[in-house]
């Protein structure tokens, strides 16, 4: 017998990357930083007062808040620290959408805001993106005549790793007569010198709440710990209702406070992950792995014939202790998703993959 909800016997869960519990697996699934956080996380660490913990945290992380507002310019009420990006997907659904309402995104996009609708009894609307990944112009207004109260952006996008232009978003958000949530959870790796910058929109427009995570950037996956800049209106009601009572436990307080307050050396990281990201595409695209812009930490390749099925090849990359993502969806089945590492993990994924195809055309 079961008891779920009669909605959710039907529906399909998120389905998380895969993670192997032994240290010589080279994981380029999952988009994680390939290089250590911040040592100002290390000391936190180890000088965190343990007898502490028989209190509750601080329960709206105001010292992390205010170290936001301090590197963006924005005011405390305008900012909502969470449990990971995740929990502030959630929240945007159980706060701005009742049971029957329709929410937006592109085809194709992160797979967790279908999950998160149908646990909400919520409709799904999609708009698919042109050849090159790219939005259509007149976006909003489609989403505006199919009601959607909230539209979902990752941007730059997974997994496509495409680049959506701050002006385009502005002009997104002054039509669409919803909620826009713009979903950064890559915009750290995003190249400095295209100048790319959204904080701004959320002083413009009252729809307009980012998402921001320090999984990717900040190495802090591990941590579960992600924020949310918007407009006053849109914070308060999660800050205030729907937010758990204690969502950012001490320790991660403590810890991505520290990791934030050290963005000069994440920026490190960042660099060290462009300049691998462009040395990969190059390799990759020498043998014949067609591989498009990308501004976040992977690369989406279409594989080429030499090489297999991208199903298959995905499978001998794990026989050989690599493991990248396939995603089984229309326009992505003949394509992988891999993770920028380190340079020596790069170098072992060009050598397997120079293995696998040799192997297939003798």
């Amino acid at each position: 017998m079961t008891y779920e909800r009669p909605g959710l016997r039907t529906m399909r869960g998120y389905t998380w990357g895969e993670q192997p519990q032994d240290s010589r697996t080279i994981k380029l699934n999952t988009n994680e930083n390939p290089y250590p956080p911040s040592p100002q996380v290390q000391r936190a660490l180890r000088e965190f007062d343990v007898a502490s913990l028989r209190r509750y945290p601080q329960p709206t992380a105001d010292a992390f808040r205010d170290l936001v507002c301090e590197k963006h310019g924005v005011e405390r009420d305008q900012v909502l620290a969470t449990n990971g990006g995740d929990e502030l997907l959630r929240l945007a659904f159980t706060t701005y959408l009742d049971a029957g309402d329709v929410y937006g995104t592109t085809e194709p996009s992160y797979s967790l805001y279908p999950v998160l609708a149908a646990i909400q009894g919520c409709r799904e609307v999609t708009v698919p993106l042109r050849d090159d990944w790219s939005m259509a112009d007149d976006i909003a207004a489609y989403f505006n005549t199919s009601n959607v109260k909230l539209l979902c952006l990752v941007n730059p996008h997974a997994p496509t790793g495409h680049l959506t232009a701050t002006e385009q978003l502005a002009r997104i958000a002054a039509e669409f007569r919803g909620v826009l949530l713009i979903d950064e959870a890559y915009v750290d790796f995003v190249d400095p010198n295209l100048h790319h910058h959204t904080v701004g929109l959320t002083r413009e427009f009252d729809n307009v709440v980012l998402l921001r995570t320090l999984s990717k950037g900040y190495s802090l996956a591990g941590l579960r710990f992600g924020f949310a800049i918007g407009a006053r209106n849109l914070i308060e009601p999660m800050l205030t209702k729907t937010r758990d009572s204690y969502n950012t436990d001490a320790v991660a307080q403590s810890l991505a406070t520290a990791a934030y307050s050290d963005t000069e050396y994440a920026r490190t990281t960042w660099e060290r992950v462009r300049s691998e990201r462009q040395r990969l595409s190059t390799a990759l695209a020498a043998r014949g792995f067609a591989t498009p812009p990308s501004q976040t930490n992977f690369l989406l390749v279409t594989v080429p014939e030499a090489a297999g099925p991208a199903a298959e090849l995905r499978t001998q990359l794990k026989t050989n202790g690599i493991l990248v993502r396939h995603f089984d969806a229309p326009r992505l089945r003949d394509k992988l998703r891999i993770t920028i590492g380190d340079s020596q993990q790069n170098d072992m994924l060009i050598s397997v993959l120079d293995d696998i195809i040799a192997a297939r055309n003798r």
